[in-house]
């Protein structure tokens, strides 16, 4: 089984980041995943192992909204849903891990769009 150089090396950087950051109760994690096609975001707990609150490309209350957006604004209104879902269960502050990717296009739009709704970082 062959495997892609570029993931790998994503992995390695999201493993270096995670050894620093870590959510807790308080103050959880904002962790987001870039697919080819679609962006995910959970607001993690990871003292109780628990995720808070999530939110995708995928989720049924944005499909209607995503259909005629590029991903950069798909990205950004995840984020705003994440962060507003994260604000309603209570969520003001939170950790953001980018997941070992670059912090520009969609990983950027994602967290201006969480910061817009309300959550800081």
């Amino acid at each position: 089984m062959k495997t892609n150089p570029r993931a790998v090396a994503r992995l390695h950087r999201h493993k270096r980041v995670r050894k620093q950051i870590s959510g807790t109760a308080e103050r959880p994690r904002l962790a987001v995943y870039r697919s080819l096609h679609h962006i995910y975001a959970q607001v993690i707990d990871d003292i109780a192992g628990h995720t808070l609150v999530a939110a995708s490309t995928l989720d049924g209350t944005l499909a209607k909204e995503l259909a005629d957006l590029n991903k950069a604004d798909q990205a950004k209104a995840v984020g705003k849903l994440v962060g507003k879902r994260a604000v309603d269960a209570g969520i003001s502050t939170i950790v953001f891990d980018r997941g070992g990717f670059p912090y520009h296009g969609r990983v950027k739009a994602l967290a201006e769009g969480a910061r817009e709704s309300g959550l800081k970082f």
